[in-house]
């Protein structure tokens, strides 16, 4: 198979894809459960599922969980105690800050947390860039980065020392970590033709294998960092777990290099909706053929119940919709969109997609 070329895009493995926008729905999203508590035979897990729908193949059922490694009998009745403090009711009406407030330990909390916010947009910015570096790297699945290159990336800005805040340097190593211990499981071969497969996997988007601090007076324990502090190590190496490698497998689409990862200042990520937007078509190349090869059509619907959308404002969500259509026809991943009457009054959009910024491999299916 020829080689991709990296110098103006790079690829991210098709299956990845497919699954990352059901991976990431919000607790908002009509397909997703609550979480919940379970054990078995291997372990101990705290866990959400991510329903399919019947209607679109490509709304593909997903489980994301966490495993609660090393807990003795006492400890897990611990964890089912403070289970029982969340609030499902202020978690859904009033955000998930109020819905964990009743949870006192704060390592539980912050796992609630990592799980409820999984694959968030800045989480999705994380693993783009991780992909962009695998490419520029060409060291297979195995990335190396330094946390301030990927800070600066993000696009946040130094302090007149020239160090970042605790803050966000915190926010990185959550983001890592809970990308790093989240799980998902699926079914293995998303599709083979117009089959869904059956066979499970379990997967990360990343494993962590190693981090380097260089100011050695500084003590740093991943988890503990985690769960407790406001720490991030200087350089990390992950292992991309979905990593099939894009160029011997011809299953991936291409983004273009100088995608921008950069968070809106001030703005909570679960705002970005460039980020879910530019996904959710990246993810649709995979499971739909577009016609001549750049048209999309895409039932409204499923675009904003994937954009997060959900609220009965449509006018608001109208709005936001094609606001973010409009970013991203700036940005040069669209040329142009428009609106289809649908027969049943559910209207479609077509998009016509950039192939110079964003484009599906030979493989389907």
């Amino acid at each position: 198979m020829t080689a991709i070329p990296t110098d103006s895009v790079f690829p991210v493995d098709g299956q990845l894809l497919m699954v990352l926008p059901r991976a990431g729905a919000s607790l908002n999203n009509p397909d997703v459960r609550l979480p919940l508590l379970r054990s078995d035979g291997d372990g101990y897990y705290l866990e959400m599922r991510v329903e399919s729908d019947p209607q679109d193949a490509g709304e593909v059922a997903v489980t994301r969980r966490v495993p609660l490694e090393d807990l003795t009998q006492d400890e897990w009745e611990e964890v089912k105690q403070q289970y029982e403090n969340l609030d499902f009711h202020a978690l859904v009406d009033q955000g998930i800050g109020k819905g964990l407030e009743k949870i006192s330990d704060r390592k539980i909390q912050r796992l609630f947390m990592a799980l409820l916010t999984f694959l968030n947009p800045r989480q999705v910015g994380i693993v783009l860039y991780l992909y962009r570096l695998a490419a520029e790297q060409n060291n297979g699945p195995v990335v190396t980065f330094r946390s301030n290159d990927l800070l600066e990336s993000l696009g946040y800005t130094r302090s007149k020392g020239g160090s970042f805040h605790a803050k966000v340097r915190s926010q990185l190593n959550r983001d890592l970590v809970a990308l790093h211990r989240v799980e998902l499981v699926l079914a293995k071969s998303l599709r083979e033709g117009n089959k869904i497969g059956a066979e499970v996997i379990i997967k990360s988007i990343l494993r962590i294998k190693s981090y380097k601090i260089e100011n050695l007076s500084r003590e740093f324990d991943l988890a503990k960092a985690a769960d407790y502090t406001y720490e991030l190590a200087d350089s990390y190496t992950v292992s991309l777990e979905f990593f099939e490698g894009p160029s011997r497998t011809g299953d991936y689409v291409l983004f273009a290099s100088d995608i921008d990862i950069t968070q809106k200042l001030g703005s909570n990520a679960k705002n970005d909706y460039r980020t879910k937007l530019l996904v959710y078509l990246a993810s649709r190349l995979k499971w739909d053929t577009p016609q001549d090869g750049q048209y999309l059509i895409i039932s409204k619907q499923y675009l904003f119940k994937n954009l997060d959308l959900l609220g009965s404002n449509s006018s608001r969500n109208n709005q936001i919709f094609w606001r973010t259509v409009e970013e991203l026809r700036q940005g040069g991943y669209i040329l142009g969109a428009q609106e289809l009457p649908g027969k049943k009054k559910t209207p479609s959009i077509q998009f016509q997609i950039n192939p110079d910024k964003l484009k599906s491999g030979p493989a389907h299916g």
